[in-house]
């Protein structure tokens, strides 16, 4: 009997200590320096190869993160289990409306013809898989708009100065509904990038 019964137990126990651990990270005070000591832990990975950018708000991350926690695992776990060199583009369920992917393949823009966006309904976590681009990064707060929110397309566009990046498959990057991006930018010698965008749900 005690062998039929000790599974039980065991996913119990786990299933117990991970919503401790849930209900303790959301009620922590996350300052930057824990943020950033949360996230090098790796604790939320689960074998997840890719990092955060260095542009990723931590703070935003973390709370984010724990949240909706079921969501997120769901989309670090699409990136680490999928052959993203070869699946077909288009966009991917994950989990219904609430977290889904989109792979594209193809050039990217010049500067002229990208521009500044923001969401309110999803995060964006964007991943040049193969190729470089460049990405804009920018506080929505000090942008100044030229497209009013459009609810149902989840976008607004804006004018803005910002920090520009290069993404590559080393890191991901995180835009939150506080940070105006410019993706897509073209970057010498990369005519073609294949990239990978994963919309989650955002949770106040």
């Amino acid at each position: 009997m005690k062998k039929i019964y000790l599974p039980k137990a065991v996913l119990l126990l786990v299933i117990f200590s991970t919503l401790t651990a849930t209900v303790f990270a959301q009620n922590v005070t996350w300052t930057q320096k824990k943020a950033e000591k949360w996230i090098k832990s790796n604790t939320w990975k689960n074998g997840l190869k890719v990092t955060p950018h260095q542009s990723v708000n931590a703070v935003v991350f973390v709370r984010q993160y724990y949240k909706n926690k079921a969501e997120w695992d769901k989309a670090f776990s699409f990136i680490r289990d999928s052959d993203l060199v070869h699946l077909k583009p288009g966009k991917h369920v994950i989990d219904g409306d609430d977290v889904y992917a989109t792979i594209t393949e193809g050039p990217e823009k010049t500067f002229e013809q990208s521009a500044w966006e923001s969401h309110r309904k999803y995060i964006d976590l964007q991943y040049v898989i193969t190729g470089k681009e460049k990405i804009g990064v920018a506080p929505v707060a000090n942008a100044i708009v030229t497209q009013a929110y459009d609810d149902k397309a989840d976008i607004a566009h804006y004018i803005s100065d910002g920090k520009f990046y290069i993404g590559d498959p080393s890191a991901f990057f995180l835009f939150f509904p506080a940070d105006a991006h410019r993706p897509n930018i073209h970057v010498d010698g990369y005519d073609v990038v294949r990239k990978l965008v994963i919309k989650i749900r955002v949770v106040d």
